[in-house]
C-alpha cells in the first residue's frame, strides 16, 4: 500500500510545489522603487501610480475583512494604506496577541487575494485617534520616559517589539511575493516637540535591518514646511498629507522642497474628519472630496484616502487630542465606507472620479449588509460597582497614603474605584476638590453610597458633598481614552494628585483596579440577586440628577427559524446617561447620549447569536431610567439605522489645535 500511495500524493503536491517555485521564481523578479528621472513610481520596471484608501483592521472585526477590501477592490482602489497599534498586540509587556482579530498577517494576505497592495504604517507611533496614538500604556511605568524619542527605555522597549513584529512582514513585502508596497517610519513626527533625529536614524536602522535594504520607506507630515523640517529624514522618501479644499499647488511644492524629485504623494486626503463627545459629527461634503480628488489625480499624484473605512472604537480603544476631548466609539469618519461598511453617495462619486483615471473592475459591488431592528429590550439592576467589589476587584486593593495612577496599579484601561473615609463632619456642603486638574478623566463621587456628583478634566474641579466623619467616600476614576496627538500624550490616568476635602488633603486610600471585562463574561449569570428591581431609593442629599455607577442586565432572543438572521443592528439608550455597554461578553464601547453626536453604537452580526439568548449588560455611570414606577423605562433598543445628534458639514476641513 505505501507504495500504491506515493504516485498519487506525488501527482497532488506537484502542482503545489511548482506553484510556489514560480512564487519564488516572481519574487526575485518583483521589484518597487522610485523613478526619480520621471517622478514615479517603479512596480516591475514599469511606471506606477498607486489610488489607495485607508482602513485599520483593528476597527473593523475579522468576519468582516473580506467584504471591507472587496469593497474598496471594486470602488477602483489597487492599494490599501493601514495602521499597525502596538498596543493592540502587545497589551502587557512581552504578551502578544496576533490571533483573531488581531491577525495582521492574514488580513495583509486578503488584501493580496483580493488583489490589493498594502501602504504599511507601523508605527511605533500611529496617532489614528487611537489609544496613546498606538503607544502601550505600560511605557508610563517609567514616570519620566520621553516618547518618541531617543530615551533609553523608549528604545529598548521599540527594539524589542520591532524585533516581534518585523519578521513577520518581511514576507509579506513586494519584493518577497507579498503585497506590502512602502512601510512608513514614524508617523507626522514633524508634529512632535522632540525633533530627535537620533530616533528617526535609530528606526531607520532597525528597519533595514529587519526588513532589508530594498523596501521603499518612508515618512508623511502635514504640508508646512516647518513640519517637514523635523518629520523627515535622508533615506526616507518625504511625503505629505492634506484635506479637501486645500490648495494642492502649495502643498506638492512644500513636498517639493524636501524631495525636489520623485513621485507626488499626498498620504492622508481626508475624506472625512473626526469627531469628539459634546460636538457635532463632522461631515465633509463629496464635492469637496471628488473635486480634489481629480485634481491631484490629473496631476499624476499618488493618493491615498483617509478614511476610505473608519470603522469603531470597541472596548476602550478611542484616543483624544487637547485640550482634553475624547473621540466616540464610532470612527465613522464620513468616510465612502460607513462604520457598518455600507455604500454611500461619497463612495460612487470617487468611484466615478477614478474611473476618469484608472480601468475600475468588472462585476457586482458587494451590497451594503442589511440591518434589523431587534426592538427594545427590559433591563433589571443586577449590583452597583460598590456591591460588586469583590467580583471587579477579586485581588482586593492597594493601600497608599495618597493616591495612585492606573499605571502604578497596573491598571490600564476602564476604571478604578479609590476609598477613603471622610476626616471630618460635613454635615454642611464641603467642597472635594481636584486643585490642579488632577482627575484624569471622570469621577464619579459617593459617600456612603449617596451619590453627590462628577469631577472632570478640564471641566469640573469641585463638587460639594456632605456626609458624617468617618463615612465611606468612593472615587469612581474613569479613563476614557488616552491623547493621541501632541506633546502630551504621555498621558497618565486616574488621581494623578491629591483631592482635598475643604483645606485638607485626603490620605489613606484603599484602591481598587476594576476588571470590567473577566466580570462581564465570566460572572454573567452568577452575580447573586440582589437589585432585582430598577428602583433606586433616593437618599439624604442625594441630588436627583444621578444615580450609583450600577451594572444592569437583559436578555434577548433572535429566533433560529428566520433566514438570514442574526444581522447587523445598532443599540440606542433611551433615557440613559453615559456608560459602557457589552453583547455576549463582547465590549462594544462607549454610549454618552446625553453629551453626543453619536447615539447609537454599531453592534456587527457575529457577536449575536440564534442558539440562546442573547445577553446585553450595561454599566451606567451617571443616571440611569430604572425605577419601580415604571420598569418600562429601563430598557435599550436595537433599531436598524444609526442615530446622531447633530453634524456639521465642511467643504474645507477645520484645523485641530497644533493639527494641520
Amino acid at each position: 500500500m505505501p507504495g500504491f500511495l506515493v504516485h498519487p500524493l506525488s501527482l497532488l503536491l506537484m502542482p503545489l510545489l511548482l506553484g510556489s517555485a514560480r512564487g519564488l521564481h516572481n519574487a526575485s523578479q518583483r521589484m518597487f522603487k522610485i523613478d526619480y528621472s520621471q517622478n514615479c513610481f517603479l512596480k516591475d520596471g514599469q511606471p506606477f501610480r498607486y489610488i489607495s484608501g485607508s482602513i485599520h483592521y483593528h476597527r473593523v472585526p475579522s468576519f468582516y475583512w473580506k467584504d471591507r477590501l472587496l469593497k474598496m477592490k471594486m470602488a477602483g482602489l489597487n492599494a490599501i494604506q493601514m495602521y499597525i497599534p502596538w498596543n493592540f498586540h502587545e497589551p502587557l509587556p512581552g504578551q502578544y496577541q496576533f490571533s483573531d482579530d488581531h491577525d495582521v498577517e492574514h488580513f495583509i494576505q486578503l488584501a493580496h487575494e483580493m488583489g490589493l497592495l498594502v501602504i504599511l504604517r507601523p508605527g511605533p507611533y500611529i496617532c489614528a485617534e487611537w489609544d496613546m496614538g498606538g503607544l502601550p500604556a505600560w511605557l508610563l511605568e517609567k514616570e519620566c520616559i520621553v516618547l518618541r524619542s531617543s530615551d533609553p527605555d523608549y528604545l529598548a522597549a521599540v527594539d524589542k517589539w520591532l524585533g516581534v513584529l518585523l519578521p513577520k512582514i518581511k514576507p509579506l513585502l513586494y519584493q518577497n511575493g507579498g503585497p506590502i508596497i512602502t512601510v512608513q517610519v514614524e508617523n507626522e513626527y514633524g508634529s512632535y516637540f522632540t525633533c530627535d533625529y537620533d530616533y528617526l536614524r535609530f528606526l531607520q536602522n532597525r528597519f533595514r535591518y529587519h526588513l532589508g535594504d530594498e523596501v521603499l520607506l518612508f515618512t508623511t507630515d502635514g504640508a508646512r514646511e516647518t513640519l517637514l523640517q523635523c518629520g523627515t529624514l535622508q533615506g526616507l522618501y518625504a511625503t505629505v498629507d492634506f484635506g479637501a479644499g486645500s490648495n494642492i499647488t502649495a502643498a506638492f511644492e512644500i513636498q517639493r522642497k524636501t524631495e525636489p524629485r520623485g513621485p507626488l504623494v499626498n498620504s492622508e486626503f481626508y475624506t472625512g474628519w473626526l469627531d469628539h463627545w459634546g460636538q457635532p459629527h463632522s461631515r465633509v461634503s463629496t464635492e469637496a472630496v471628488t473635486s480634489s480628488l481629480y485634481n491631484m489625480l490629473a496631476l499624476g499624484a499618488n493618493v491615498n484616502m483617509y478614511m476610505f473605512m473608519g470603522g469603531t472604537n470597541f472596548a476602550y480603544w478611542n484616543g483624544a487630542n487637547t485640550p482634553y476631548a475624547a473621540q466616540p466609539t464610532s470612527y465613522d469618519y464620513d468616510a465612502p465606507l460607513t462604520e457598518a461598511g455600507d455604500l454611500t453617495e461619497k463612495y460612487f462619486a470617487v468611484r466615478d472620479i477614478i474611473r476618469k483615471f484608472e480601468k475600475v473592475p468588472d462585476g457586482p459591488i458587494p451590497p451594503s449588509t442589511p440591518k434589523f431592528a431587534y426592538g427594545k429590550v427590559a433591563l433589571k439592576k443586577l449590583k452597583t460597582v460598590g456591591e460588586a467589589l469583590n467580583i471587579l476587584s477579586p485581588s482586593g486593593p492597594t493601600k497608599s497614603i495618597y493616591p495612585l495612577t492606573f499605571v502604578q496599579v497596573k491598571q490600564y484601561f476602564g476604571f478604578v474605584l479609590y476609598r477613603t473615609t471622610l476626616p471630618k463632619n460635613c454635615s454642611d456642603p464641603t467642597p472635594l476638590s481636584a486643585p490642579i486638574n488632577g482627575v484624569r478623566d471622570r469621577a464619579y463621587v459617593s459617600v456612603n453610597g449617596v451619590p453627590q456628583g462628577i469631577l472632570e478634566r478640564n471641566q469640573v474641579f469641585t463638587v460639594n458633598i456632605t456626609g458624617e466623619a468617618g463615612a465611606t467616600l468612593d472615587v469612581l476614576v474613569e479613563n476614557m481614552g488616552r491623547v493621541n496627538y501632541g506633546r502630551y500624550n504621555n498621558d497618565f490616568k486616574g488621581l494623578i494628585s491629591n483631592l482635598t476635602l475643604g483645606c485638607s488633603i485626603l490620605t489613606d486610600w484603599l484602591i481598587f483596579p476594576l476588571n470590567a471585562e473577566n466580570a462581564v463574561r465570566g460572572h454573567l449569570g452568577g452575580w447573586g440577586g440582589h437589585g432585582n428591581s430598577c428602583h433606586v431609593e433616593p437618599e439624604p442629599h442625594s441630588s436627583s440628577n444621578f444615580t450609583l455607577p450600577a451594572f444592569y442586565v437583559g436578555n434577548f432572543s433572535i429566533p433560529a427559524g428566520i433566514p438570514d438572521l442574526p444581522q447587523d443592528t445598532f443599540i440606542q439608550f433611551p433615557g440613559w446617561t453615559k456608560g459602557q455597554v457589552w453583547i455576549n461578553g463582547f465590549n462594544l464601547g462607549r454610549y454618552w447620549p446625553a453629551r453626543g453626536p453619536q447615539m447609537t453604537l454599531f453592534v456587527p452580526q457575529h457577536i449575536l447569536v440564534t442558539s440562546a439568548p442573547n445577553t446585553v449588560t450595561v454599566l451606567e455611570l451617571e443616571r440611569a431610567p430604572c425605577s419601580s414606577v415604571d420598569p418600562a423605562l429601563c430598557t435599550v433598543e436595537f433599531v436598524d439605522k444609526p442615530v446622531i445628534s447633530t453634524a456639521v458639514t465642511y467643504s474645507h476641513l477645520p484645523t485641530w489645535p497644533d493639527h494641520v
